[in-house]
């Protein structure tokens, strides 16, 4: 994993520096003093780990994240602050670490963002095999994977929606999920199963999709929550 180190505290840069360097699979691509150097790197390098401080001059790690949006490597936010948390993960970072920072929690935030590379990587793998066939009617049809909001079960059917219509297929649940390429969707409740990446909100123990509240039951909010990250 390409690291980047963003910390306006040259000593805290150096620890930082020290504690990734003992991490096989972390490869520190650099380090920033100040955000906006941060930005214009990140422009032009493929980073997969931000190590972000979040009080800096000119611009802070949470303003920097923000304006990064979905472009935004994993971040991992390493503050003396404890103030700021409950803002920093509603922007859905890996974690949130209070210097001084000790060699096993540092490790613990690595695990949670290198989990979070992997998931994404396998998510790219899914367009080698973008589609499956549905016999919709008396017709077979190809539906692209991409497509798909949700699963819902209906009785004997169960319904495959996309953003234009439904489908409605005589199989089981279970059938459709085990044609669904994990992680990219997920089985939230005994009759749903969803995209992940089509999730708008989540509020009030419900996912939201496209307009539509699909409930999350508890045997499979946990699941839910860690391939979310959400803490």
């Amino acid at each position: 994993m390409n690291c980047l180190i963003v910390d306006d505290n040259k000593i805290a840069r150096a620890t930082l520096k020290q504690l990734a360097s003992q991490v096989k699979d972390i490869h520190i691509a650099g380090e920033c003093a100040n955000a906006i150097e941060a930005c214009n790197l990140l422009q032009e390098n493929s980073i997969d780990v931000l190590l972000l401080d979040i009080e800096m001059p000119g611009m802070t790690g949470l303003e920097l994240t923000k304006n990064l949006g979905s472009k935004s490597p994993v971040i991992i936010f390493t503050t003396s602050k404890k103030e700021y948390a409950a803002e920093a993960f509603e922007l859905n970072v890996a974690d949130y670490i209070v210097k001084p920072i000790m060699p096993a929690r540092f490790l613990q935030a690595i695990d949670k963002a290198r989990e979070i590379c992997q998931s994404i990587t396998e998510e790219v793998k899914l367009q080698e095999d973008e589609f499956i066939f549905i016999r919709d009617s008396n017709i077979v049809r190809k539906l692209k994977l991409q497509d798909i909001l949700f699963a819902e079960a209906m009785g004997d059917y169960v319904k495959l929606f996309t953003l234009q219509k439904f489908y409605a297929v005589h199989t089981t649940l279970k059938a459709v999920e085990e044609r669904l390429p994990p992680p990219a969707f997920l089985r939230v409740h005994r009759s749903y199963i969803i995209a992940v990446s089509k999730i708008d909100t989540i509020q009030e123990g419900a996912i939201v999709i496209n307009g539509k509240p699909i409930p999350v039951a508890d045997a499979y909010r946990s699941a839910l929550n860690k391939r979310m990250n959400i803490l």
